[in-house]
């Protein structure tokens, strides 16, 4: 059941009526509205309500009192997971049906709706798979608890290596916000905080668990500033940290952060295989998501000339139309003119030599209500390790050059999601071998292709969980169970 003070909203078309959302603090105690709040607006501009600035003191009594709290037992939390699946996907929530929690973060956020709706699919996917998840990613020889039968002749246990896991959320897509639920499946009390672009998702999944039955100091929501957000990542144990290479720089080298920065991820095809045949695929690979995705192709390198499908690639992305974030036909992110032009400005400056296929004049396309379409944009560059390739932007921007079997593997390093298009085996070893690139998809697989189960960056468990092993005669007795008579 939703409660009017977490987001009193009167329409659910924020832009058209000017609605008052209020994103509220989640804490353990229940809803807070501090008393320093930002505004929240759409992309023409108009105000769409505010969001909550906690402080410092109110961040670490909330860590205090979460590190306080109880876990939840293990099938709680897997049958919460379950219901909050059902809420999320389903439920009026802070005031907000599906559909207009739908219409409100594509006309706030410039996310397109189709991109939003595979974002609620996927989380929602995501919440009720944590059964099977929890099983692929545990060890073989480990067991879930110590009560296991196989404890008695010894056996590791899967055990949490803290209690209190941060989340430092993007705005990009709602889907960023399927990794973190399996740090609740394994035992941790989970704090996010969301995005000042895109807190609605944020604020609907924290609710959703809160009314599955997850107490309110087991997952929380603290919008913050960037300074309070530091406090949050250093005094809790674990934290997963969304943004940019500076992002990454600022955090890589901290041991209890995981960064998800740029995924750089990437196309090869080599001459065995038939490109034409894989152009589809390509663009799909490029563009899904409006492009904004770690996930999503940001360079292809092909074996022999790489123009001809450069040209094809720049065709089939200049087909995909300028159309309102709310269009159900869109899949262009729209943001602020303002942003908008600041990307197509960086994008110039960072092309140098390479060859503008497409976008090269521009990628802003203003829309007469409000904000800009980031048009695709496609480069041709002249070698293997043109600087241009390790770029990545938030929209369809993709590099294509040249690969030759000389160059080897040191052109496809540093890769999130890797789709060799080839046949040679020997290949195949030697990129799947490479510590650098995180995923290797073969064949007719598009960089975005995502399942539950299916490591994303390693699994979750393998940084937040650890093995100890255990060895015991008994089974000690719970004080709450009744002591069976002698004779």
């Amino acid at each position: 059941m939703s409660t009017p003070v977490q987001a009193a909203v009167a329409d659910q078309n924020a832009e058209q009526t000017g609605a008052d959302v209020q994103i509220d603090a989640l804490g353990p105690d229940g809803p807070y509205r501090s008393r320093r709040r930002a505004p929240l607006s759409a992309l023409s501009g108009a105000p769409v309500g505010e969001i909550s600035q906690v402080p410092a003191l109110y961040v670490r009594r909330t860590l205090a009192a979460m590190r306080a709290a109880p876990v939840l037992p293990i099938a709680a939390r897997l049958d919460a997971l379950d219901r909050a699946a059902e809420l999320f996907a389903t439920a009026t929530i802070g005031g907000f049906d599906l559909d207009g929690y739908l219409q409100l973060v594509s006309t706030a956020s410039g996310v397109p709706r189709a991109v939003v709706s595979v974002g609620v699919e996927w989380i929602t996917d995501v919440l009720r798979s944590q059964r099977h998840t929890m099983a692929l990613a545990r060890p073989n020889g480990a067991v879930d608890a110590w009560r296991d039968e196989r404890t008695v002749a010894g056996s590791a246990v899967w055990t949490r290596r803290g209690d209190l896991f941060a989340v430092h959320a993007a705005g990009n897509t709602p889907a960023v916000h399927g990794l973190w639920p399996e740090a609740l499946a394994l035992g941790y009390k989970v704090v996010v905080r969301p995005s000042s672009r895109e807190p609605y998702t944020a604020f609907r999944l924290v609710e959703a668990l809160r009314q599955a039955g997850f107490p309110p100091a087991t997952v929380t929501l603290l919008p913050t500033d960037h300074d309070v957000a530091d406090i949050l990542i250093h005094e809790s144990d674990f934290a997963i940290v969304y943004g940019g290479q500076d992002v990454v720089d600022k955090y890589g080298a901290v041991p209890t952060v995981l960064t998800q920065g740029p995924g750089r991820s990437k196309i090869l095809v080599t001459a065995d295989v038939d490109w034409r045949e894989k152009i589809d695929i390509i663009a799909d690979s490029v563009s899904h998501l409006g492009g904004t995705a770690c996930t999503c192709t940001t360079a292809v390198l092909v074996e022999g000339d790489p123009e001809p499908l450069a040209a094809a690639l720049a065709e089939r992305l200049g087909r995909v139309p300028s159309l309102s974030p709310e269009h159900p036909d869109a899949i262009l992110t729209v943001q602020p003119v303002a942003a908008a032009r600041a990307v197509d400005s960086y994008l110039h400056q960072v092309a140098g030599d390479a060859r503008a296929l497409l976008g090269g004049d521009s990628i802003v396309d203003e829309l007469p209500g409000g904000g800009a379409v980031l048009r695709p944009a496609v480069h041709l560059v002249d070698a293997a390790r043109a600087p241009q390739l390790g770029v990545e932007l938030p929209f369809p921007c993709v590099w294509v050059g040249p690969w030759s079997p000389a160059d080897g593997v040191a052109p496809l390093r540093d890769t999130l999601v890797l789709t060799a298009m080839t046949t040679r085996a020997d290949l195949i070893d030697a990129l799947l071998d490479e510590p650098s690139i995180t995923n290797l998809y073969l064949g007719d697989h598009p960089t975005t292709w995502l399942r539950p189960g299916v490591p994303h960056d390693g699994y979750l468990a393998e940084h937040l969980m650890r093995t100890k092993g255990m060895i015991r005669s008994d089974v000690p007795r719970s004080t709450s169970e009744p002591v069976p008579p002698t004779d």
